[in-house]
């Protein structure tokens, strides 16, 4: 049975840093990503890694200050957040697809996480 399993999340001054993780088990995977989604709001596709953890794409929002990495031997998902902001408050969830590419649309992945809820305090 393929579960995945996000932690980290928590409460953090505007300009602080959070690591989450995402514990997979299961099976692996070829494409893992983050997605967040903000109170009201859809959720929106973070950034995504390939199996080796190269070629990371990230949303605009993302780009220079957030790093997604993967221990395959661990069978772990990172994301590392720095300078965060309010705008970056929202449940964060870690995606797995089955294929060998995905985009940033979250019928891209099959397989979800809970979540784990990231605050960031102005």
């Amino acid at each position: 049975q393929v579960q995945l399993a996000e932690s980290g999340g928590g409460l953090v001054q505007a300009g602080g840093s959070l690591r989450l993780s995402c514990a997979v088990s299961g099976r692996s995977f070829q494409i893992m990503g983050w997605f967040r989604q903000a109170p009201g709001e859809e959720r929106e596709w973070v950034g995504r890694v390939n199996w080796s953890g190269g070629s990371p794409a990230y949303a605009d929002s993302a780009e220079g200050r957030f790093v997604i990495s993967r221990d395959n031997a661990k069978n772990m998902l990172y994301l590392q957040m720095n300078s965060l902001k309010p705008e970056d408050t929202a449940v964060y969830y870690c995606a797995a697809s089955t294929e060998f590419w995905a985009d940033d649309r979250s019928d891209s992945y099959a397989y979800w996480g809970q979540g784990t809820q990231v605050t960031v305090s102005s």
